[in-house]
């Protein structure tokens, strides 16, 4: 239920933070200005009383983000990735919320499990281990099934979850709406849609049928991708709240110490990772879109496993075309056209100035070039973007969000495995390639295959279509339909759909 009452949630959350001492920990990794600084802790020390008190064993930051539940938790999951915005030291200690939270008991588990699969566990798996994995939603034991002895992981929800995550999204509801209401230039941002968005994601990550169905999409379109492996769904072992799957042997991604004894090379490792997000997000508009180390491994022969698909993101043809343009143009340093490409895709009002908007982008691009990726300060390069799309009125995108925050992950993973990567140089084959194949000739032809096959189905039509739409554009807007009958309902449906498929052939011919 979305109301005022969530005001004591938004209350307690800062409260949380103070409590914990985790509020300090947080401004002091960001680097916060003193005012910022010192308002969130004037504002929030009143009401410590109120914050949960977490597990006083772990530190400040983990320990009031584990309290505050697992909407909070994702937040510190994104950070994890982050060493260059919140810094190593809090960055190490946040990844222990990528799959190293407490653990329910096993016990619950195995209920779980029967009731949801409809047989004990003891008459499916010859063993079935305590959670090798916690995350925030779920956690995951390894098993062996009975019948083929072969090596699985058996992920279960949380009990409760989707209550709990309710609790906190109807929280930031109502915190996006207050934003909205007493600070009228943060609406182009969309906060609503920002939640709005935020929820459909969650959602579809409690139905553990539906991360089946997308792991099996994403193997179909990456069974051909060197160094790159998925397990396989069990698909009668897996329901709504349990998903069975090949067990991934390989060293975890995040450690990079047990990487270098097995002799992998992490700077190669993180050119991979990358542009294997660049690839699916460009060549099939399907992408992991939680690439953190904890959702990957590194197997013996070098190839990177990854798993958990809970969240997956997709990006309509159109929008992959704009965003490697975008891409294109920021690494050949040609901020006209990137500029332009805003424009001509409507992410920028059509009032504002193009070449005003062009000597911006290029303040943002031009530091990273021809300059040591460790001098380079992420967080300072998003707060300068952030301002300069707030001085151009571009609204927040919300098909873009799932995308803009997946590379901000994946690049973090990336740095992660070597701090010297110039993620613009790693990105240039891929983007290259894709323009190649899709804006450049190659597609110009294809696209004239499509419209001709397009004509195939329709040419026959055509003419009675476009009778249809004359006859309907022709009548008095006054005229009533002729009572007593089904042809007047029939006409007037055929002359909207005549109307629709005039425009659609239009567009496929332009």
């Amino acid at each position: 239920m979305r109301g005022p009452h969530n005001l004591l949630r938004l209350i307690r959350t800062g409260a949380t933070l103070e409590r914990t001492g985790a509020m300090g920990v947080i401004m002091d990794a960001m680097d916060a200005p003193p005012l910022v600084r010192g308002t969130m802790r004037f504002l929030a020390w009143p009401f410590q009383w109120l914050g949960y008190k977490g597990d006083p064993a772990m530190p400040p930051a983990l320990r009031a983000l584990t309290a505050l539940g697992p909407a909070y938790i994702k937040f510190g999951q994104v950070f994890s990735t982050r060493p260059d915005i919140v810094g190593d030291d809090l960055a190490n200690e946040l990844r222990i919320l990528q799959d190293k939270l407490p653990p329910f008991p096993i016990e619950t588990a195995k209920k779980s499990i029967s009731q949801e699969l409809n047989h004990p566990v003891e008459d499916v798996f010859s063993e079935f281990s305590e959670p090798v994995a916690a995350a925030s939603i779920a956690q995951v034991h390894k098993a062996r099934l009975k019948t083929t002895q072969e090596a699985v992981a058996v992920k279960v929800l949380r009990p409760g979850i989707e209550k709990a995550f309710r609790k906190d999204i109807d929280a930031f509801y109502f915190a996006a709406r207050m934003i909205e209401l007493l600070s009228p230039s943060s609406r182009r941002l969309r906060p609503t849609d920002v939640i709005a968005h935020f929820e459909g994601v969650v959602l579809g990550e409690l139905d553990l049928r539906l991360e089946a169905s997308s792991a099996s999409e994403f193997a179909a379109n990456t069974e051909s991708d060197d160094g790159f492996d998925l397990p396989g769904i069990q698909w009668e072992l897996s329901g709504r709240r349990v998903m069975t799957m090949g067990w991934a042997d390989g060293v975890p991604m995040g450690d990079n110490a047990a990487l270098d004894a097995a002799g992998h090379d992490r700077a190669q490792l993180g050119e991979r990772v990358l542009q294997l997000f660049l690839n699916h997000a460009l060549r099939d508009g399907y992408f992991h879109a939680d690439m953190h180390q904890g959702n990957l491994k590194v197997a013996a022969n070098g190839n990177i496993i990854a798993y958990d698909f809970g969240i997956m993101g997709h990006i309509d043809e159109y929008t992959r075309h704009v965003y490697a343009e975008i891409l294109y143009g920021f690494i050949r340093r040609d901020y006209r056209r990137v500029a332009e490409v805003h424009f001509e895709a409507g992410y920028v009002p059509p009032d504002q100035d193009v070449d005003e908007f062009a000597r911006a982008l290029r303040a943002v691009g031009e530091p990273i070039f021809g300059m040591d990726a460790t001098r380079i300060s992420m967080g300072g390069l998003l707060s300068y973007l952030f301002e300069v799309t707030e001085r151009f009125g571009m609204e927040t995108r919300t098909e873009l969000i799932l995308l803009q925050r997946t590379m901000v992950v994946v690049e973090g993973v990336a740095r992660s495995l070597n701090p010297q990567i110039n993620i613009w140089q790693v990105a240039k084959p891929v983007v290259e390639g894709y323009i190649r194949s899709h804006i450049g000739p190659k597609a110009a032809i294809r696209d004239l295959g499509k419209t001709l096959e397009v004509l195939s189905r329709y040419g026959p039509r055509l003419p009675k279509i476009v009778e249809n739409a004359l006859i309907r554009q022709s009548m008095p807007i006054e005229t009533p339909a002729k009572p007593g009958g089904l042809w007047p309902a029939v006409w007037a449906g055929m002359g909207a759909i005549a109307g629709a498929g005039g425009v659609f052939i239009l567009l496929e011919l332009l």
